[in-house]
């Protein structure tokens, strides 16, 4: 996925990194660091009237969750990889003034005996201290990421964040007002690096594939049984909304794109059968097509299918006409935070 955010418009703790901190509201950036099961993300942003301008941003893929579902553990090679991709991004939030800085990690340091212990190794060589989020953070800040793609006459939403190490399911509320509120959350211990690891190349089968998508309908069924979902879907108003890189993929796919374009597709709402159908399409593909495809590539042709695997099982438990697909996620909800939380504490000043 290409890492260039729009325009786009909740509270964090100050300052998560030694790097060169802005004191007054000048034009120094906000930056957002989000260190995943599967990737790293850096992302800087200075505000704008109706949302943010991207100033400079960084992503690598880092399988930092790679063996962890076995062993408990991190192992010291998805560590080093990880440890790299941060040095750069210190390297990068050291060459220009920021503003303020919010560093987080999630499933995978959550999960880890060693997690902690690898990120005092960060803070130490870096610098940068990263804080780990809970699994509901994550899902709040998903929620603030794409607050501006609900539109009127949406009354819930049910937005879904398949990561690297676990699946975050948010069910909202939209107020008179607009807003959303967070009423109900799921963290499902099944992401695209833990599914491809333990269901190996069974994936690429059509059986593997469906005992995939039977294990995650298990626990979707269960949340739905406590907040009536499908009965809401039913009666009209929800929107069903995704971010990752499965259901961007599956975007790239249904409309066809030669390359994948994030100005295209973040905020781009499809017809649920049309993105039924590029699931089937990279089904079809296999290993070595999916390798040679330009909205996938050799480094993700792992985790496409699992991910694909996730939300036919989405699909399955909650049947919605259409699906709003965002490219955006913790970053953007960070930022979003921190210029909204200046805006108020500049507004108490006056």
């Amino acid at each position: 996925m290409t890492d260039h955010a729009p325009h786009v418009p909740a509270i964090a703790p100050p300052e998560t990194a030694a790097v060169a901190v802005r004191a007054d509201y000048g034009p120094a950036p906000f930056a957002a660091l989000d260190l995943g099961t599967n990737n790293c993300r850096l992302l800087m942003a200075a505000p704008t009237s109706n949302g943010f301008r991207v100033v400079d941003s960084f992503s690598r893929i880092v399988r930092l969750g790679e063996g962890l579902a076995n062993t408990g553990r991190l192992g010291d090679v998805p560590m080093e990889r990880a440890a790299a991709a941060l040095r750069a991004c210190a390297e990068k939030l050291a060459r220009r003034p920021i503003r303020r800085l919010e560093a987080v990690a999630t499933e995978a340091c959550r999960r880890a005996e060693n997690g902690a212990a690898f990120l005092a190794r960060i803070t130490a060589e870096t610098g940068l201290r990263l804080r780990v989020i809970s699994a509901r953070e994550e899902a709040e800040l998903a929620m603030e990421s794409c607050a501006p793609l609900l539109e009127p006459g949406d009354r819930r939403a049910l937005l879904f964040d398949i990561g690297g190490g676990s699946t975050e399911i948010a069910w909202i509320r939209v107020t008179a007002e607009g807003s959303p509120e967070l009423i109900g959350y799921v963290s499902l211990p099944l992401g695209v690096v833990t599914l491809a690891e333990r269901a190996g190349s069974s994936c690429f089968t059509e059986h593997g594939f469906f005992e995939v998508v039977d294990e995650v309908a298990a626990y979707l069924a269960r949340f739905d049984q406590v907040h009536r979902i499908g009965q809401e879907i039913r009666a009209g108003g929800v929107r069903l909304m995704g971010t990752s890189g499965t259901v961007t993929t599956l975007a790239g796919v249904a409309m066809a794109l030669p390359r994948y374009r994030r100005p295209l597709v973040d905020g781009k709402t499809l017809d649920c059968e049309a993105a039924d159908l590029a699931l089937g399409d990279l089904f079809a593909l296999g290993r070595e097509g999916l390798a040679q495809h330009p909205c996938v590539g050799p480094e993700r042709v792992e985790f496409v299918l699992p991910g694909c695997a996730v939300y036919a099982a989405i699909r399955r438990v909650w049947p919605t006409p259409r699906l709003t697909v965002a490219d955006r996620g913790l970053r953007e909800g960070m930022l979003t935070r921190m210029m909204r939380a200046e805006r108020g504490s500049r507004r108490k000043a006056r």
